[in-house]
């Protein structure tokens, strides 16, 4: 026996393909009839002319025969498509008695239980969370559940009657629970799908995240059928800025199957949520509905911890158990970031220029203002001009130190060495350039050193005194970088359901999920240059060139973040009392890569020496200042601990023990970060007798030791 399912709609279609396809053929023909009909003869001869007539005469045959085709084509579409007319005439006019009938049938039941005899139920109205209207007493589909508003949990699915599916719960509105599936038919018919979790968000008010809904159970049956799936639960969401993960819903219960009839499978977790559990299979028979996936952990400052794989649903007296949902995977810890300056502090203010009959000493510049929070320290202020002009000695003021920066704020410069001039018509003079201020150290998280400051130069007029250029100022040392964050921990596997009180196997373990790598440890802060020497100038004295500040370290490179741990696997499920083999124990999760270590800074290079000159007398270049050694790389992250397996499940009086879940393997070992170059060593400066030596080039730094297996 041969079910056939017609409706006007599908027959117009058919009659509308059709004549397509006979217009495809006429396009065709027609295309064939001016190269076939006038074909010309090969040559002049008659054997070639008969040939000719020949191919024409089946030609023009074909054409013939296709204007047939064509013409009945046409009789059968038209005769189709008056057809699909006549059915829909007729099926509305058939309708038309039935529904009045339907409307005086389920008339009393309307009054009495507010709910049809015959039909579906009403779907609630979206955005208001009202539940599905019930199906018919007899036969009928409960409605779907409506969506909730913000914050406002999503309706129930609506119940059917006798026979017929329960309607699916509504989605949840924002942090809000979704709706639960309605409740499948007394005599047969499947439970409603539970609604979904609402989504995380954050309140516009407080600021404060609100975690997803969990999702809505699915609904149950009572004698035949199979139980609702349950709702995902809702996604988490990560406020900006905090490094916190905020918790996804937690996915819905599985309905129970009946008397007969499979349980639903749990829904899946929300960010960092456990998944839902199976439900229970049928009373009699049926199958446990497997447990839903344990939600992936957020991304945060730490990966987050993932959720669980939520347990398989037991059978009743006979049938399999479910399965064990999978574990979530653990989200890998952030890369370590130096942050950005966020400004830099003011700079300091220079000392007074001082002219004098006699000694002169100027007072040195105010060190540079600390930086703001975050940001780089200010330059420091520059050292005043000295001048004596019978003689004496002028002392050209020191430079300020650099300020102290913040976070990933460079440190600040220091300042310039001020200016010395003694001059005299007669008797001798000493002049000494100010020191260059020292440049301070990079901020804490990665920061650049600061350049040191440029000595001060200095010069004799019309006496035989000396002069001597300032040296130039230290430069500061680079700070380490950021260390990588770990990675989070996978979910643990769900549990395998239980087989049936008397025969039936119980449910595989869920597997553990992975672990999150780490993060890459961020590069370290470059050292700072050493400020050059200043210039010495003498008429007829000694002049002597100052010399190079010495440079400051590279920072070392930040560590990377360690692996996350796998999630354990799940137990399985124990077999039937009499009849059954126990569930394989689920798998361990693999443990996460550690991170690898941040680069080294690169040592500053030592400031160069600066020339010493005299016209009439010896002059002697200041010797270049040390380049400094580059920071050692950052140590790789230590790879993630596998996880062990689960157990396996027993088995019944007649049936074997399931075999445990095999071990996770440990996560591999960051490498360690790339040591920072050293520094140039400074030039030695020129000079009108002996020029200044070359600074030590500072050494490179070492590579960073890799991370340990996990």
């Amino acid at each position: 026996m041969s079910l056939v399912v017609v409706t006007p709609e599908l027959v117009s279609a058919a009659a509308s393909d059709l004549a397509s396809i006979g217009s495809g053929l006429a396009s065709a023909n027609a295309a064939a009839a001016a190269p076939t009909n006038g074909l010309l003869a090969a040559a002049g001869d008659e054997v070639s002319a008969a040939i000719a007539a020949a191919f024409g005469s089946h030609a023009r045959g074909y054409q013939a025969l296709t204007m047939q085709a064509s013409a009945f084509h046409e009789q059968f579409v038209r005769a189709l498509t008056a057809g699909a007319i006549s059915y829909g005439i007729a099926e509305a006019a058939n309708m038309s008695p039935l529904q009045q009938l339907l409307g005086v049938v389920n008339a009393p039941t309307l009054a009495l239980f507010q709910r049809p005899l015959i039909g579906n139920g009403a779907d609630g109205m979206a955005g208001t969370g009202a539940p599905g209207g019930d199906g018919g007493i007899l036969w009928g589909n409960g409605g779907k559940g409506g969506s909730g508003a913000a914050a406002q949990p999503g309706g129930a699915g609506g119940a059917a009657g006798l026979l017929g599916n329960g309607g699916a719960g509504g989605p949840g509105g924002i942090g809000a629970v979704g709706g639960s599936g309605g409740r499948g038919g007394l005599l047969w018919g499947g439970g409603g799908a539970g609604g979904l979790g609402g989504s995380g968000a954050i309140d516009p008010v407080t600021l404060q995240v609100v975690p997803g809904g969990n999702g809505g159970s699915g609904g149950a049956v009572s004698l035949w059928g199979a139980g609702g799936m349950g709702g995902a639960g809702g996604q988490g969401i990560v406020a900006p800025g905090s490094g916190v993960t905020a918790s996804g819903g937690m996915g819905g219960a599985g309905g129970a199957g009946g008397v007969f009839g499979h349980g639903g499978a749990g829904g899946a977790g929300g960010l960092g949520a456990a998944g839902g559990d199976g439900g229970a299979g049928g009373q009699l028979w049926g199958t446990g509905g497997d447990g839903g996936k344990g939600g992936s952990a957020a991304v945060g400052l730490n990966g987050g911890e993932a959720g669980r794989g939520g347990n398989g649903g037991n059978a009743g007296w006979f049938g399999n158990g479910g399965n064990g949902g999978l574990g979530g995977a653990g989200y890998g810890g952030a890369d370590g970031v130096n942050p950005p300056s966020t400004g830099t502090g003011q700079p300091g203010n220079a000392s007074f220029d001082e002219v004098f009959a006699g000694n002169v000493i100027v007072g040195p510049g105010d060190a540079g203002a600390a930086g703001p929070a975050g940001g780089g320290g200010g330059a420091g202020g520059n050292g005043g001009t000295a001048i004596s002009v019978a003689g004496g000695t002028a002392t050209g003021g020191a430079g300020g130190a650099g300020g102290q920066a913040f976070g990933g704020g460079a440190g600040g410069n220091g300042g310039v060495g001020g200016n010395a001039d003694s001059f005299s018509v007669s008797g001798s003079g000493t002049a000494f350039g100010g020191t260059g201020g020292n440049g301070n150290a990079g901020g804490p998280l990665g920061g650049a050193g600061g350049t040191g400051g440029p000595g001060g130069n200095a010069q004799t007029q019309n006496n035989g005194g000396t002069a001597s250029g300032g040296a130039g100022g230290h430069g500061g040392a680079g700070s380490a970088g950021v260390n990588g964050l770990d990675g989070g921990k996978g979910g643990a596997g769900g549990n395998g359901g239980r087989g049936g009180l008397i025969a039936g196997d119980g449910g595989a373990g869920g597997l553990g999920g992975a672990g999150g790598g780490g993060g890459v440890g961020a590069a370290g802060g470059a050292g700072g240059d050493g400020g050059h020497g200043g210039q010495g100038v003498a008429d007829s004295g000694t002049a002597q060139g100052g010399i190079g500040g010495d440079a400051g370290t590279g920072g070392n490179g930040g560590k990377g973040g360690n692996g996350g741990a796998g999630g354990v696997g799940g137990t399985g499920g124990a077999g039937g009392m009499l009849l059954g083999n126990g569930g394989v124990g689920g798998a361990g999760g693999l443990g996460g890569i550690g991170g690898v270590g941040g680069s080294a800074g690169a040592g500053g290079a030592g400031g160069a020496g600066n020339i010493g000159f005299s016209f009439n007398g010896p002059g002697f270049g200041g010797a270049g200042g040390a380049g400094a050694d580059g920071g050692t790389g950052g140590t790789g992250g230590n790879g993630g601990q596998g996880a062990a397996g689960g157990s396996g499940g027993a088995g019944g009086l007649i049936g074997l023990s399931g075999a445990s879940g095999a071990s996770g393997g440990g996560g591999a070992g960051g490498q360690g970060g790339s040591g920072g170059t050293g520094g140039t060593g400074g030039p030695g400066g020129d000079a009108s007798r002996q020029p200044g030596l070359p600074g030590a080039g500072g050494d490179n730094g070492g590579q960073g030791s890799s991370g340990q297996p996990g």
